[in-house]
């Protein structure tokens, strides 16, 4: 290695002087580097309680960065002790953390879209595939199945999401066959997700029918044939479109899938068990689709039904039977934990115990009871703010335009989006709205049992 002796210094100087003022205190700053040993060593009383081999894992990344910024003039003056402490402490706190929704976007994606209210894990071993009556193996899905029948009046069965419950009807109803859809319903939802993608994927071929704008049950019959599976219907949950429109009502698709001996299958995407008109939501109810003859339907669980991420199957008993016995059911099929959040969701729904699923308590609050809430708060924290009326939205796909009447607490901040910033990283974080430089927070989506955490962090900031 080249060894930077007083007579190589003198020499680049004198020579290379453009290169000196580089060149030789980056070389200072590398050689001055610590080694892991000597690293190790200094810190080793203080990271005991972390195994020596990440100890050392983290301390030779830390050097490594710390040489990268050196060659490019970089750094953040933290020492490397500093680093090191800090990327170790780190692994000690949970990614996943409770945050405080102000938005009143009731089903916020980003915030996992709705709320889980207090549910009871079952610690240790569980009877989820042990029959206890006979004492032998029995089947996951019965822990949810006599809930999600009572609830919705058809068989069903849940997979892990609402794509995986398309993808599998797709994939055992209509794979190498044809499913006619219409053209206004070939949508994207969030992440990039594309009905004609997923229906690729199953093997089914797609058969796009009527305009973007208008499409009739003609269109459908003109479309179908001897390769033809299913009548595929799909929600326009996270869209509209308005003006010069039209698509057949869903009795006369039905009509013509029992005309044809074809199945009738709705993706609802939203999943709406319970009336929501009288709070202003006007969403196409499960029961009305299978009233009104559909052989098959899908929903998520994680959106107007109120429970955790989950795909839901429900129809005909033979069609459902079928989904059941097919291979993909095993490798999508939920997880312990999800059938416990899963179970207690439709257990409410059933017992119309609607304050005990948080999603159906936000929205069915009146504006004046979130304005009385936010007087109270404000009162009580002294801050800084008005109450303005506004808008809460349900988000997650649903209903798109359609919101809520709802009362906000704009607070009186300069720079909001450092304020934003600052509610961020209070514990628990709490996310804000911002609307025409404004900060807005909206107690329809705060538990009444966060408010005084609300308050501390607005005290915090102002």
């Amino acid at each position: 290695m080249l060894r930077w002796s007083p007579l190589l210094r003198v020499l680049l100087l004198l020579f290379v002087p453009a290169a000196y003022d580089r060149i030789v205190p980056e070389y200072d700053l590398l050689r001055a580097l610590p080694s892991v040993h000597d690293l190790f060593e200094s810190l080793s009383a203080r990271l005991e309680r972390f195994p020596p081999m990440l100890v050392r894992s983290e301390i030779r990344r830390a050097i490594e960065q710390a040489r990268r910024e050196i060659r490019a003039g970089e750094g953040n003056g933290a020492t490397l002790e500093a680093r090191i402490e800090a990327a170790l402490a780190a692994l000690e706190q949970p990614s996943l953390e409770r945050v405080i929704n102000a938005t009143g976007v009731v089903l916020h994606t980003n915030l996992g879209r709705a709320p889980l209210g207090r549910i009871s894990i079952l610690p240790g071993y569980s009877n989820l595939e042990y029959d206890l009556s006979t004492g032998r193996r029995g089947k996951r899905d019965v822990h949810a199945a006599h809930l999600l029948e009572k609830l919705i009046g058809a068989p069903a069965i849940a997979v892990n999401n609402n794509a995986a419950a398309i993808y599998l009807a797709l994939l055992e109803l209509a794979k190498g066959g044809e499913v006619v859809v219409s053209r206004g319903e070939l949508i994207e939802i969030g992440d990039g997700f594309r009905i004609p993608e997923i229906m690729q994927q199953s093997g089914a071929i797609l058969r796009e029918v009527g305009t973007t704008n208008r499409t009739r049950i003609d269109d459908y019959r003109l479309a179908i044939c001897d390769r033809t599976r299913l009548l595929l219907r799909v929600h326009p949950s996270n869209f509209r479109i308005q003006g010069f429109t039209a698509r057949p009502e869903l009795r006369e698709l039905t009509a013509l899938g029992r005309e044809r001996g074809i199945p009738v299958y709705e993706d609802l995407g939203s999943g709406c068990v319970t009336d929501l008109s009288p709070y202003g939501i006007s969403e196409p109810l499960v029961s009305e689709s299978l009233e009104a003859g559909v052989n098959l339907i899908s929903f998520s669980g994680d959106k107007l039904l109120g429970g955790p991420q989950a795909g839901i199957l429900a129809g005909d008993e033979e069609l459902v039977a079928r989904l059941r016995r097919n291979p993909m059911f095993r490798a999508l099929r939920l997880d312990k934990m999800i059938y416990q959040a899963l179970e207690t969701t439709l257990r409410n729904l059933v017992l119309e115990r609607w304050d005990a699923i948080p999603a159906l308590a936000m929205l069915r609050q009146t504006a004046d009871q979130v304005r009385a809430r936010a007087e109270a708060l404000l009162n009580r924290a002294r801050i800084p703010a008005d109450l303005v009326a506004g808008e809460s939205v349900i988000g997650g796909g649903s209903t798109p335009n359609q919101s809520i009447a709802t009362w906000l607490i704009a607070v009186a901040r300069g720079d909001v989006v450092d304020a934003a910033r600052r509610l961020r990283t209070q514990t628990p974080p709490v996310i804000a709205r911002i609307e025409d430089e404004r900060l807005l927070l909206d107690l329809r989506t705060v538990f009444p049992e966060e408010e005084e955490e609300l308050a501390a962090a607005l005290a915090a900031i102002c």
